[in-house]
């Protein structure tokens, strides 16, 4: 009966966050991931389990759900993915005995030389090949529980090192923002980004700079970006779209956030930033992006007209008050553009700087490739 009961708390837990994703009322890419890893922890502190399978089952269920959700949140399915790749590295860590070399660490990468592994995981690695060598007991038909007693601190501790990356992720994200942006540069974002706007105040307090905000129409996120920043005293100028291509050819850098990135080098990002990647490939502008390896996601774009095939309300770009021309005029507005790789300079990320052609390498090493499709 307590076992049942304790099914019954998981599952509500599943589905209220299931059904805050449906509504929508998770907003953010962070945002989301963190829920996620919460939920995803909690279910697995309660989990009764014998053996790594049955674990592994619990957690893609789980996934399923959540994704199934808001297919179009992809940290969500990313998130589940990189808890399943540390549950299983921890795993064969302890039942092997001895230390498996970290693969979720690039072994040839830029990051390799600005971050030399993570201490942290490795110590940890360490200890539990000590702690749980000769006790792993999988599918022991006197005690079941056996395996899981064993393992499960293990697991929570994994989970924990993921809550941990996604918490400090702008932190890390803008930690080099110095590198990046020189004194006297015009730089150009589009909307509102958490992590671009980490990023840009982490270089103000090392440069004096300009930055232009398009004020992204229709959602006007914009207009928050340029008032968040100018009260932190960066000098800001609040623009409209139309004006962004005109203003290029001053624009050192464009700095971008994005909602997802495929694995081919692509993302997804708020509407214009295809606007102004392309603006600044026709004037030779680097375009470089702000994101936390947590929004990396092992899909490609299908190439559809519209990125994500995700749309907001129409009224925003024409009301039903102009009600003779909403008759004759089919209204599209899109949350999100596909911007390709070769549009693109760089990716900076929590874990150093990358070129679109190493995602696919960083996707491979931060997910285990039957955990693709969940």
């Amino acid at each position: 009966m307590a076992a049942d009961a304790e099914s019954a708390t998981d599952q509500r837990i599943v589905e209220h966050l299931a059904a805050r994703l449906r509504r929508r009322q998770v907003v953010g890419s962070q945002q989301t991931a963190l829920e996620t890893v919460l939920v995803l922890r909690q279910v697995v502190s309660k989990a009764r389990f014998s053996n790594i399978d049955q674990l592994v089952d619990v957690i893609r269920s789980v996934g399923r759900k959540l994704v199934e959700a808001q297919p179009k949140e992809y940290t969500v399915g990313n998130t589940v993915r990189k808890v399943l790749h540390h549950i299983r590295e921890e795993y064969h860590t302890a039942s092997q005995g001895t230390v498996v070399p970290s693969i979720s660490k690039p072994t040839f990468s830029i990051a390799k030389f600005v971050s030399q592994g993570q201490p942290r995981k490795q110590t940890a690695s360490q200890r539990t090949s000590h702690e749980t060598r000769g006790i792993l007991r999988e599918n022991d038909p006197d005690d079941p529980d056996a395996f899981a007693r064993a393992l499960k601190p293990v697991f929570m501790e994994a989970i924990q090192d993921v809550l941990d990356e996604l918490e400090t992720v702008y932190d890390n994200v803008s930690k080099n923002a110095k590198d990046h942006i020189h004194s006297d540069e015009i730089i150009l974002t589009i909307g509102k980004s958490s992590t671009v706007e980490a990023f840009l105040k982490a270089a103000a307090s090392h440069r004096k700079y300009t930055v232009i905000v398009a004020d992204t129409a229709p959602s006007y996120s914009g207009r928050e970006m340029a008032q968040s920043l100018s009260s932190s005293g960066i000098s800001t100028v609040l623009v409209p779209d139309s004006s962004v291509y005109a203003l290029m050819s001053r624009i050192n850098k464009v700095v971008l956030g994005a909602h997802a990135i495929l694995a081919n080098g692509g993302m997804f990002a708020i509407t214009g930033s295809l606007l102004a990647a392309t603006a600044a490939r026709a004037h030779s502008t680097p375009v470089v992006v702000c994101s936390g390896q947590f929004k990396l996601t092992p899909q490609w774009n299908l190439y559809h007209e519209y990125g994500a095939l995700d749309f907001a309300d129409p009224s925003g770009v024409l009301g039903f008050e102009e009600g003779d021309l909403v008759d004759k005029v089919d209204v599209v507005n899109p949350y999100y553009d596909y911007v390709r790789p070769e549009m693109i300079d760089a990716y900076i990320t929590n874990d150093g700087d990358h070129p679109p052609s190493s995602v696919y390498r960083l996707i491979k090493e931060a997910y285990d490739d039957e955990d693709y499709a969940l």
